[in-house]
């Protein structure tokens, strides 16, 4: 089975923006036909692309339906299967790092050192420990054959 046919959509958008998110889901679906995937995830995939294939060639708003119907395949394959896009890990890690290392870190040298303006220290280091260890697991989903050659511009 293969994926629903996306070049007639579209065509005359006046989104200057659209040709270039339409490229990159037509780019995540060639990715996507190099991976073994089950008949019931192409089943899901193809539901998405029939439903954005509905709405009209002009319309102004297609660009955020191919936005988030791009979006939607994406989570729906790191849900079902861990397949995730390049430099997805980083980026959930990132702001991980940031929130719950960070910050605290900050707090905690702005308590020690008796002057708040340095809760502002702790975010690069939480930003640092975050991006590094999203790198990591980055890494190794693509040992394990679980990253797409696909980087998505938003998640």
């Amino acid at each position: 089975m293969t994926f629903i046919d996306l070049t007639k959509i579209g065509t005359n958008n006046p989104n200057p923006k659209f040709k270039g998110k339409l490229q990159q889901l037509q780019q995540l679906l060639q990715e996507l036909k190099k991976h073994l995937l089950p008949e019931a995830t192409i089943k899901a995939i193809n539901s998405e692309l029939s439903a954005l294939k509905i709405k009209a060639p002009s319309d102004p708003k297609l660009y955020k339906h191919v936005c988030s119907t791009q979006n939607r395949i994406l989570k729906y394959l790191e849900k079902q299967h861990k397949i995730v896009p390049k430099g997805y890990y980083q980026q959930q890690w990132l702001a991980v790092g940031m929130a719950a290392i960070g910050i605290p870190m900050g707090v905690a040298f702005g308590l020690a050192l008796g002057n708040l303006a340095f809760l502002g220290i702790g975010l690069p280091i939480g930003l640092a420990i975050g991006m590094a260890h999203g790198a990591g697991m980055d890494q190794k989903a693509a040992k394990e054959g679980q990253q797409l050659q696909f980087k998505s511009n938003a998640l």
